[in-house]
């Protein structure tokens, strides 16, 4: 499809969806303390999976949500989605206990899996292999956004307004963002090819759950609980099995055996470790703002900004050097890791400056390297399976954010106090992200055969998409 056939007011639409949809998983950190002391009396616990059922959910199921939007359509994907994601804000505003309040974060949640991969398929199919790395610009930009948006969103909310009112307020939204993509946005051919796989889907999005569960809980129930052990055990089992049952069947949902492909396997692990980076600062950013220095909750929204600088700023650089893959994926994580490191050694007398050049240096490793990741993730699968691949590496953010949060969180708990935690918790963080640096670059420089040793040529899958495909490389010059 030539490149013209992506419009800027399609490209917007688009974007406006992600962003929302994104918008939503940062946006309810900062009315934690509103929901507690609210008249529906949450216990610890049901405040936990009142965040963490959206992420969940999300995550969960992100592949198979890719799958069906190739499969059936990605703009119906898209629209269905909306409607969920409103559908769930509703229930969500309307909630006279916590577990309707938890009921509607998950409908929220499955709105949004459906949202996001199917926005970034229907970019990468209109804009042309000339037009994708500029397009993925523009959609990691809005993820960016999404957080800034959720944290303002959520600052203000808690500071002016109710929880309620930040769940109500999404439903007109969904319903316009609705009415642009049914009026901008044209269909995508769907792919026969594509397939659900009913047995595969279920194994896979029940084994990512009980990760991501295992993953999420962990800190609050200790690593060496039954339930998290338990869940760890049985997460493992389902993918293994699903890894096991796939190449078997006529129909896969997807064939692992793609991971056999070495740039597929770094842009996964670096997506995840760019998030795992910016999901540990996200974790503690708010704590330190507000606890440590004093703000309040529309003044810490405000004072993350400088994150959203660098992504805004550098996408459009990176998108000329998108042929260029290693120097500028290893150099925007190594950017992640630096500036994590530079965060770390902020106390209650640095001054905000200070604090804003190390975002600023966050935020500009992420949009360097965020873009080429996404694109070499997306096109390591044969254009009938855009989706899938959207949904594939959304769900390795996820999964890495997830992480990054579960690693601070834990390092924090076990220093006592935000004081004398926060800064362990970024070294290790940010020393783990220089560790997965280098994995994720010497996986792009590795060879340019096949698992086999032989050149590239046709996917498990019998689809063949020549070496470009292998390598992971976007299809830009």
């Amino acid at each position: 499809m030539p490149s013209h056939a992506l419009k800027r007011r399609t490209l917007l639409a688009l974007c406006a969806c992600v962003l929302v949809a994104q918008s939503m998983v940062a946006a309810i950190n900062l009315l934690i303390p509103q929901l507690s002391s609210s008249s529906l009396h949450p216990s610890s616990s049901e405040i936990l999976w009142t965040v963490d059922a959206y992420v969940i959910v999300f995550a969960g199921l992100l592949i198979p949500a890719g799958a069906l939007g190739d499969r059936y359509g990605r703009k119906g994907a898209l629209l269905t989605g909306l409607a969920l994601f409103a559908a769930g804000a509703g229930l969500s505003a309307l909630a006279r206990d916590p577990a309707l309040l938890i009921a509607g974060r998950g409908v929220s949640g499955a709105g949004a899996a459906l949202i996001t991969p199917a926005t970034m398929s229907i970019l990468m199919h209109l804009a042309g292999p000339h037009g994708r790395a500029r397009a993925m610009a523009s959609w990691t930009l809005a993820i960016g956004l999404g957080g800034l948006a959720g944290n303002l969103g959520g600052g203000l909310a808690g500071q002016f307004l109710s929880w309620r009112a930040l769940f109500a307020v999404m439903v007109p939204l969904a319903a316009l963002l609705a009415l642009a993509v049914a009026v901008t946005t044209p269909r995508t051919d769907r792919s026969p090819h594509s397939h659900l796989a009913p047995a595969g889907t279920l194994l896979l999005t029940t084994g990512l759950v009980a990760v991501l569960f295992g993953i999420i809980e962990g800190p609050e129930y200790g690593w060496s609980a039954p339930r998290i052990l338990l869940a760890f055990a049985t997460g493992a089992l389902l993918i293994a099995l699903f890894t096991v049952q796939s190449p078997r069947s006529r129909t896969p949902l997807f064939d692992p055996r793609v991971f056999a492909a070495p740039r597929l396997r770094a842009a996964t692990l670096g997506m995840a470790t760019g998030f795992f980076g910016l999901f540990g600062l996200f974790y503690l950013n708010s704590q330190y703002l507000q606890g440590v220095k004093g703000y309040g909750p529309a003044r810490t929204g405000v004072a993350i900004v400088p994150l959203i600088v660098g992504m805004a700023l550098v996408p459009r650089l990176a998108a000329r050097w998108a042929a260029h893959p290693r120097p500028v994926i290893g150099g925007g994580l190594a950017l992640i890791g630096l500036g994590l490191l530079g965060v770390s050694t902020a106390g209650a007398g640095t001054p905000y400056a200070v604090y804003a050049c190390w975002l600023l240096v966050i935020s500009a490793g992420t949009g360097l390297c965020m873009p080429t990741l996404t694109l070499g993730v997306v096109t390591s699968l044969p254009p009938h399976q855009a989706g899938l691949g959207s949904g594939l590496g959304t769900a390795a953010r996820e999964i890495g954010a997830a992480l990054g949060v579960a690693v601070t969180g834990t390092v924090l708990a076990s220093r006592g106090d935000l004081s004398g935690g926060m800064a362990p918790a970024l070294r290790t963080v940010a020393l783990l992200v220089l560790a997965a640096t280098a994995v994720v670059v010497a996986g792009y420089g590795g060879s340019r055969k096949g698992a086999a040793g032989k050149p590239a040529g046709p996917a498990p899958d019998g689809t063949g998409t020549g070496p470009a495909r292998e390598r992971g490389e976007a299809p830009v010059r």
